[in-house]
């Protein structure tokens, strides 16, 4: 699938040492991190709507962070050394939480298809539900990183397999793609290589719906253009669930 085809060279990461950007000098921005998944959504959304030339991207270092980000770009970020809470700089206003960026880079931004489907009552209802449902889907898998709860993963993953099926015009949650696909794909990124490697555990088994759409997702220019190597990944969940305490975003 040709979205977002565009290539760009990946401006570098920016670190306590690092000077801040000319902050609102009408320049739109995304300040994101390269390895967090909350961060990733947003990034995949702008290169969907073809947006590089439009939204420029100012990558952060968890482990060192500017201190110039909290104190002028955005005093409400939530973070820890694992996640960045993306935000964007608009209209000299700066706008957080990631679900919620989602819509606006769809609905604010001429260019590239609209990601949301504002003219089918049923799937936009659905593609709400899916929505509201994202964070209870990571939560529960979260916490399985720490505790015996194949039960409730199982029975989440389960719960994506069947929304999966109820559209049949694409692969994808909504039949075609979306933002809903968007906001699930960089935790899926993320926990298939993790369960299997820590777990022993192929997430898509018995899930013929879920591996097709991993796969669809994977051809999806926009969207490979923000992934990381899967071992990465991985190294990155084991210190924070099997040595550090549980993170909470």
């Amino acid at each position: 699938m040709g979205i977002g085809s565009v290539q760009e060279v990946l401006p570098p990461v920016l670190d306590s040492t690092s000077a801040p950007p000319s902050l609102f000098d009408g320049t739109t921005r995304m300040y994101i991190s390269y390895t967090c998944p909350y961060s990733q959504r947003l990034w995949i959304t702008r290169n969907c709507k073809g947006l590089q030339d439009k939204i420029e991207l100012v990558p952060i270092n968890l482990q060192n962070r500017p201190t110039w980000y909290k104190e002028k770009v955005y005093p409400e970020n939530k973070w820890n050394s694992f996640l960045q809470a993306p935000s964007l700089e608009h209209n000299n206003q700066v706008r957080g939480e990631s679900l919620e960026l989602m819509k606006y880079l769809d609905s604010h931004f001429e260019g590239g298809p609209s990601l949301f489907p504002a003219d089918d009552p049923a799937k936009r209802e659905f593609a709400e539900e899916l929505l509201s449902y994202t964070d209870t889907f990571n939560k529960t898998v979260f916490a399985s990183f720490k505790e015996d709860a194949e039960k409730e993963v199982g029975a989440a993953l389960d719960h994506l397999e069947t929304s999966l099926s109820k559209f049949d015009d694409g692969p994808f949650f909504l039949g075609q793609f979306s933002l809903v696909d968007i906001a699930y794909a960089p935790f899926i990124e993320r926990f298939r290589p993790f369960i299997l490697e820590v777990k022993k555990y192929d997430i898509t088994t018995g899930r013929p719906k879920l591996a097709g759409w991993i796969e669809e997702m994977n051809k999806i220019e926009a969207y490979k253009q923000t992934q990381r190597d899967p071992q990465e990944l991985v190294e990155i969940y084991k210190k924070r669930f099997l040595v550090a305490p549980l993170a909470t975003h």
